[in-house]
């Protein structure tokens, strides 16, 4: 005789069920405003039942949307820890690759950690948002070799890691139609640029500007970008000459 009674839960370890229904909530705030989620959606995503969900995560969508970004934040803040060997620029394409490759693979754990404007944020997941930034901008300084940026230094590159998060939410937003070595190419140079306009009025950039650019090679990105760059030498050349 066959039996019609539904089948049980498979079982899993806590760590196991934490992870899975968070993996649920995750997607659901990154294809949905995060007040459009409701407990009851994230125990259908995982089909599992509501006291279950409240079991592994008492504080409900709240404590799960924390989880969810501070998960995010940790992948990411790994992102940009890669050895520092190699031209500055080089490491730099490496660490955005990872990072790149984190936007593309968990395009909605990434859309929940940093689109801003909902209502279940909270002092805390603004402070954990921060916190991806601040040790972003760490890591990128490590590979300049400086361990304490002056004012100016620290605003250019927290602007680029501003610049690399709009960037990255944009690519997502058009459907990532632009392929990610150009996406990644792009803000690279990006780097570059910034840091040289601003070793022009900063005595700290430029230390770091001429002592990163003493690694660079032809074949490196910055070399690839100077090459790029010299057919437009002549043309500014007037604006070095003396009448």
């Amino acid at each position: 005789m066959t039996s019609s009674a539904a089948p049980a839960y498979r079982r899993m370890s806590v760590e196991q069920r934490r992870t899975q229904l968070l993996a649920a909530a995750v997607d659901l705030f990154g294809h949905r405003r995060p007040e459009e989620v409701s407990v009851d959606d994230v125990a259908a995503a995982a089909g599992v039942s509501r006291p279950l969900v409240y079991r592994y995560f008492p504080g409900g969508k709240q404590q799960l949307y924390e989880a969810a970004v501070l998960g995010a934040a940790q992948e990411l803040i790994g992102r940009f820890a890669v050895p520092s060997q190699g031209a500055p620029t080089r490491r730099l394409a490496d660490a955005l690759d990872r990072y790149l490759a984190y936007v593309d693979e968990h395009d909605a754990a990434y859309g929940a950690l940093l689109r801003g404007g909902s209502v279940a944020e909270t002092s805390r997941t603004g402070a954990i948002v921060d916190d991806v930034r601040r040790r972003a901008a760490e890591q990128v300084l490590i590979h300049l070799g400086v361990t304490e940026p002056g004012p100016r230094l620290a605003m250019m590159v927290r602007s680029w890691i501003a610049c690399v998060e709009a960037v990255s939410l944009t690519w997502l937003d058009e459907g990532k139609r632009t392929p990610l070595g150009e996406l990644r190419d792009w803000l690279v140079d990006h780097f570059t640029g910034l840091l040289l306009v601003t070793a022009a009025s900063d005595a700290q950039a430029a230390g770091a500007a001429t002592a990163a650019l003493a690694q660079e090679t032809p074949d490196s990105p910055a070399g690839a970008l100077a090459a790029r760059l010299a057919p437009l030498l002549p043309a500014l050349a007037h604006l070095l000459r003396r009448d």
